[in-house]
């Protein structure tokens, strides 16, 4: 069952009323489908066409390298979209799609929504405005990323993650969307070590977490 209202508070449908949304995605033909958790959505090298848009449950992205070793690239909650840049290039997937819980996906074709269609062509100008502004979206989550990664330290990759949530949340108290397992592979880090320093810094009284909930002292 999609939620047009929550859809509305989307990037790719803001401004749109429920009405409209309802309509444009009859005019899209779009694909409604559901995954149990743990099972691969898209693998690496697939060619996505699709923009997916979680509905119900939440994603991860990961990426394996030739050892085999994984790491979380990000996770989707719902109401959040993936595969937007690969879509709209006809390009190759560079990781693994997992569902982490028991999701539900909309799928848009991204060339349906470029081409102009009579039945809906007052709403189709701005979609790709709002398309446009969520591929420029998730590039500046991914410079954020990637000032992550650029730390050298356990400890200082920690502290950007967290100062970075805390600027999204504004606040210094704040509940972030992984497990340990999971922030550790976001980070690219090892647990034990993460773990380690976490405590660490508990001690030294820079902050205080438990399980997912951090607060910045």
């Amino acid at each position: 069952m999609i939620d047009y209202t929550k859809l509305r508070h989307t990037r790719l449908f803001q401004t749109m009323t429920p009405e409209e949304i309802a309509s444009i995605l009859d005019c899209l033909h779009a694909q409604y489908r559901e995954y149990p958790r743990g099972s691969l959505i898209f693998q690496r090298e697939d060619i996505l066409l699709e923009i997916g848009i979680v509905v119900k449950g939440s994603v991860h992205l990961l990426k394996e390298d030739y050892w085999g070793r994984q790491s979380l690239l990000t996770h989707i909650e719902e109401y959040g979209m993936f595969g937007e840049a690969f879509a709209a290039l006809g390009a190759p997937l560079t990781f693994d799609v997992l569902a982490a819980k028991d999701s539900s996906i909309l799928f848009l074709n991204v060339r349906r929504i470029l081409k102009s269609c009579s039945s809906a062509c007052r709403f189709h100008q701005r979609l790709i405005q709002n398309l446009f502004l969520l591929l420029a979206e998730k590039n500046l989550e991914l410079s954020g990323k990637v000032s992550v990664l650029a730390q050298r330290s356990i400890r200082s990759k920690l502290m950007e993650y967290l100062s970075s949530q805390a600027d999204l949340h504004h606040s210094f108290s704040f509940t972030i969307p992984f497990n340990r397992q999971q922030l550790a592979d976001y980070l690219s880090v090892d647990r034990s070590s993460m773990t380690v320093e976490l405590r660490k810094m508990e001690q030294e009284h820079i902050l205080r977490f438990d399980k997912n909930r951090f607060e910045l002292l």
